[in-house]
């Protein structure tokens, strides 16, 4: 059974690292790794992370790419390496324009697509852009659905997605994120190395999503900097996205203040211990909304809407939207209502359960 995996982004391999682990120690299957570095940098930190090699590298990222170029580039890329492999199933993962690409060349090449993370949506086709899309065409090529929840099958069951298709196995970023904060971490940034973890309440922040450029993010970082002029025993951490206009806003309403840390993005290890650590996370991330909750760690989500309502259902997320008000008055009460703080810190996490990768391996075999 030869199983192809393909990803090119930092948040696709970690989620799908641990499954080719799986895979690569599994006699049964012969498992290729193809990615396309759409993300270089921060996608070689996480195959070092794992210890992975690829057997391909498309190599396709390009200063000022455009989402185009990249569909493009990964379709004219696969398209000689699948026709040599001639794979059993192609498996991607999530919503990135090289998962959507890769989807589209292996249903050129009539090869079959496994579809992890299946089933996210919003709704609402430019939030967030492309990815919303990417899902929901890669979702009508896919041959088989690994969705993380059962919102997430009922979603695909709607848009008329054949349930004998469809499999709940939980999120396989929780067996990541578990492997990874289960091991003893010193950190290696002196800022974080220097922060005092027990004495103080640590928020870590992240936000970088295109549609959060410009106004929004400068509510978001102004509510951020109104909290941290505001409570002394409050440290906040924000790993700067490389984005230059992200940069720029952060670096203008935020810098100057003794109580906030602007540093470099952070690799996946010492970001995932960072948040194990830390009081709060505030993030327009979507992949830290899943995550979080595995941790125990509330989280606020400075977006206007999220693909994972299962962990706003649960408690552990709330939708704190792009105003500075709301987003000031919703971190000034976890600060200050213990009860509300609580509430949040012991929700349950409706994510999975650290197995979701073995569930998807026992499922590849049994169908193909």
């Amino acid at each position: 059974m030869k199983v192809m995996t393909v990803f090119g982004t930092r948040p696709e391999a970690i989620k799908m690292a641990p499954l080719v682990k799986a895979m690569n120690a599994d006699p049964e299957i012969e498992s290729i790794l193809c990615v396309t570095a759409q993300h270089r940098e921060m996608l070689d930190q996480v195959l070092d992370l794992f210890e992975l090699t690829p057997d391909y590298d498309l190599n396709i990222m390009k200063p000022n790419q455009t989402i185009n170029m990249i569909t493009a580039n990964v379709i004219m890329g696969l398209e000689e390496i699948l026709k040599k492999e001639q794979p059993d199933m192609v498996l991607v993962h999530g919503d990135t324009t090289t998962t959507f690409a890769t989807a589209l060349a292996a249903f050129y090449n009539q090869t079959k697509v496994g579809h992890v993370e299946a089933g996210l949506r919003t709704y609402d086709k430019y939030s967030p852009y492309p990815e919303e899309m990417n899902r929901v065409m890669t979702g009508h090529i896919a041959d088989l659905h690994f969705a993380p929840t059962e919102r997430n099958r009922r979603n695909l069951l709607k848009e008329g997605i054949d349930e004998k298709n469809i499999y709940i196995t939980g999120n396989t970023v929780i067996d990541a994120l578990l492997d990874v904060t289960g091991k003893p971490y010193e950190f290696e940034d002196e800022t974080l190395k220097a922060l005092d973890f027990e004495g103080k309440r640590v928020i870590a922040v992240t936000c970088h999503r295109r549609e959060n450029l410009g106004e929004n993010m400068e509510h978001i970082f102004g509510a951020i900097r109104r909290i941290a002029d505001e409570f002394d025993d409050v440290e906040i951490v924000y790993p700067v996205h490389l984005n230059p206009k992200v940069r720029e806003i952060a670096g203008r309403i935020l810098s100057g203040a003794d109580n906030v840390h602007l540093i470099e993005p952070l690799t996946y290890q010492p970001f995932s211990n960072l948040m194990a650590k830390s009081y709060l996370i505030v993030t327009d991330s979507g992949g830290i909304q899943e995550e979080a909750p595995a941790l125990g760690k509330p989280v606020l989500v400075v977006r206007k809407e999220t693909e994972r309502p299962e962990a706003v259902e649960a408690g552990t997320v709330k939708l704190a939207g792009v105003e500075e008000e709301t987003i000031y008055g919703m971190m000034k009460t976890l600060l200050t209502d213990p009860a509300a703080y609580k509430e949040m810190e012991h929700a349950a996490n409706p994510y999975g359960d650290g197995h979701a990768v073995e569930r998807i391996v026992k499922i590849l075999k049994e169908r193909l």
